[in-house]
């Protein structure tokens, strides 16, 4: 509450000044983050009158830049009588990190993801990164995001990838495993409306090859299939999430639509859509309750190769690599957040949890998600590691154990809180 006094008066006082003017605007603070950058993307402007409204959003939206841990506003009156000068004030992140995404099983199983990522290019909160990953095989990517590309609304994304994992197809007389490989390309157009609302559309270009490993074998089910896609998406983001450092509050809707057309009978073409729903609750001084529900439905086409997976970096900590897939997934994930120390740099966070799904077998119905041979309950506990002037610096450990139907066991390693 201390820290927000400061800013509460000065509500009132630019409140009480609603008819002046912004004899200008100014950026204090920013060393690597272009000043013409922020005076970009900031909507109040010199000449316009003084706005409260248009201060808390704009530093709400500079608050949400990968560059900044922290901003605020104060305002000065200016040399002329009934003129006031605004600054944005910057408190800067570190952004070239390093990251990282490793887990094991009670299978043995390994893998990992390492990649590096700069999100501050230039200066102005571009973002260009590439990953190596070890998943039996050996796989690579590379992105670039540049979200205020063209204007203070309009951007573009790009990445390719080039995807080589050992993935379970689940047949009728048991399960076989293949070699699976996918290349793509994808570019994305990237339209801001306004400070909480957001949409990403475009187009995605990729190969899907399996070569049979081991395991059962079906006569309808080819050892060999290489198919040519492309794959059309649209992306609605609302995000009315409050940060303060590691704190978070309020909800935020991710909304995914994908039509991916295929030349091939084998992988037919369909439909996917999806929604995350989360929301976060601040609880005491140190507390956090964040919550995450992703409700997901896709063309209902029995195959062995439907898109919803059920895995450890995903949705379910501890269950495993790809335990199993459906044409529809419901998945809660709900923790409670502690800070146990807080400094000036670094906190220590301790992290309880309970993740759970259920999904729908290709070519079932609605009634598959009560079927307990699908539902999956996964409690844990977790520690993280954060730093809080590096962006997205929060290393994580988290042990999941299953007291549901074939429960596994876990530890699930990552850059970045899970959700």
């Amino acid at each position: 509450m201390r820290n927000l006094l400061p800013i509460l008066l000065l509500l009132i006082v630019v409140s009480g000044y609603a008819q002046n003017k912004v004899a200008d605007v100014k950026v204090q603070g920013n060393e690597r983050t272009k000043t013409n950058f922020i005076k970009k993307i900031v909507r109040l402007k010199a000449g316009m009158e003084l706005d409260s409204t248009l201060l808390e959003e704009d530093v709400y939206r500079l608050k949400r830049l990968p560059s900044v841990s922290h901003a605020y506003f104060q305002v000065f009156p200016a040399m002329e009588e009934g003129n006031y000068n605004v600054f944005y004030g910057i408190e800067e992140n570190f952004t070239l990190i390093p990251f990282a995404n490793v887990y094991t099983s009670n299978n043995d199983e390994f893998a990992f993801r390492l990649g590096l990522q700069e999100f501050n290019l230039f200066g102005n909160n571009v973002t260009l990164g590439g990953f190596y990953q070890l998943d039996v095989f050996n796989s690579y990517g590379a992105h670039l995001r540049a979200p205020y590309l063209f204007s203070s609304k309009i951007g573009l994304a790009i990445s390719y990838q080039d995807l080589r994992t050992q993935e379970p197809v689940f047949l009728d007389s048991g399960t076989a495993d293949y070699r699976y490989n996918n290349k793509s390309f994808e570019v994305l157009g990237l339209f801001e409306v306004n400070f909480r609302n957001r949409f990403e559309f475009g187009v995605n270009f990729f190969t899907e090859n399996y070569d049979y490993l081991f395991g059962e074998t079906d006569p309808n089910v080819p050892q060999d299939l290489e198919v040519d896609k492309y794959l059309m998406k649209l992306i609605y983001n609302y995000d009315g999430i409050d940060y303060y450092y590691q704190y978070l509050a309020g909800f935020k809707s991710t909304l995914n639509l994908q039509y991916v057309h295929s030349t091939s009978g084998m992988l037919p073409e369909f439909i996917i859509g999806f929604n995350d729903f989360t929301y976060f609750v601040r609880v005491g001084q140190r507390g956090n309750w964040a919550n995450r529900l992703r409700l997901g439905l896709s063309s209902n086409i029995d195959t062995p190769f439907a898109p919803f997976a059920v895995d450890n970096n995903l949705n379910i900590r501890g269950v495993g690599n790809i335990i199993d897939r459906g044409t529809g997934a419901i998945v809660l994930n709900t923790e409670y957040r502690h800070t146990l120390i807080d400094k000036d740099w670094f906190v220590l966070q301790s992290n309880v949890f309970i993740d759970g799904g259920t999904w729908r077998n290709p070519g079932g119905d609605f009634s598959d998600f009560s079927d307990d041979q699908n539902i999956r309950i996964y409690p844990g506990i977790g520690v993280r590691f954060i730093h809080k002037r590096i962006f997205n610096a929060i290393f994580r450990i988290d042990y999941g154990h299953g007291i549901t139907n074939m429960g596994a066991k876990g530890i699930v390693f990552g850059i970045g809180q899970y959700f």
